[in-house]
């Protein structure tokens, strides 16, 4: 006869998955996108095209530099606890979460592949879409670093990096799979799902920018329906957000009228 610390773990009911589903999104990704949303009608309500606005994805925190680096590294800090906090979450007796959802070193060689190569094919369009939606005025100019860069400013924009992809990748794949099908939904129906919140999240740039966040919602659920891992899916997106905010400061060099800030109104428009 075995122990009750050799049985396996009961699973919860559904109410009580909702319930942690709802509390979790509120605290994380959910929230990001109940305000992006609003953000997103705000931009729409305004008198001033879409293309003419701007917004800034790791601006400085303060003027002076120890105060700048402490507020950023807490910033990221804070973040991450709450990736802790969801695996947590999904930690059941004798059952690892990061084994669960693949969150482990166990295939280096193997996730580095495919998270470059889902880099690139997930890169390499969206660069394109922001491009033709910069250029059409349909999306928000997109500051994705400071343009007076700093000897601090690469290595926190890479931790920032490794945030986005972790709290990203970790919530809504690993986290929303594992809890909705517990509550009885089809794999399919939980990428459809979990695509759409990652794109409202990123209303905030742009009608175009959602959709493209959209379809990498799909891609990389499928990549997790197909390979049962996020380790590939959050080194692809640290690697595009890499990408994006090391490089912005020379895109912006080399294509102002793309990239570059949008101009501040003078005093007589307002």
């Amino acid at each position: 006869m075995s122990s009750p610390d050799q049985s396996p773990p009961a699973s919860p009911s559904r109410t009580r998955v909702w319930w942690e589903i709802g509390l979790v999104l509120a605290c994380t990704l959910g929230q990001s996108a109940v305000y992006s949303v609003l953000a997103f009608l705000r931009i729409v309500l305004s008198r001033a095209s879409v293309g003419s606005q701007s917004t800034a994805l790791n601006p400085p925190q303060a003027t002076q530099a120890f105060w700048d680096i402490l507020y950023q590294l807490l910033d990221i800090g804070f973040s991450l606890a709450l990736v802790g906090l969801v695996v947590y979450l999904l930690w059941d007796a004798g059952l690892s979460p990061f084994r669960r959802i693949g969150l482990d070193l166990g295939r280096p060689a193997g996730d580095l592949g495919a998270g470059v190569v889902l880099a690139l094919v997930i890169g390499v369009p969206g660069l394109g879409l922001y491009t033709i939606g910069r250029l059409a005025g349909w999306t928000v100019q997109v500051q994705a670093s400071p343009l007076d860069a700093t000897w601090w400013t690469i290595p926190l924009l890479v931790l920032s990096a490794l945030r986005a992809g972790l709290q990203e990748e970790v919530i809504m794949i690993g986290y929303l799979f594992t809890r909705l099908r517990q509550a009885g939904w089809r794999d399919w129906t939980i990428i459809l799902v979990s695509a759409a919140v990652r794109g409202s999240y990123h209303l905030y740039q742009g009608a175009p920018q959602a959709l493209g966040n959209f379809v990498m919602g799909l891609v990389f659920g499928w990549c997790y329906k197909r390979w049962g891992r996020v380790m590939p899916l959050v080194v692809a997106h640290t690697l595009l957000d890499v990408v994006s905010f090391v490089g912005y400061p020379l895109a912006a060099a080399l294509w102002p009228g793309v990239f570059a800030p949008a101009p501040s109104p003078s005093p007589s428009a307002s």
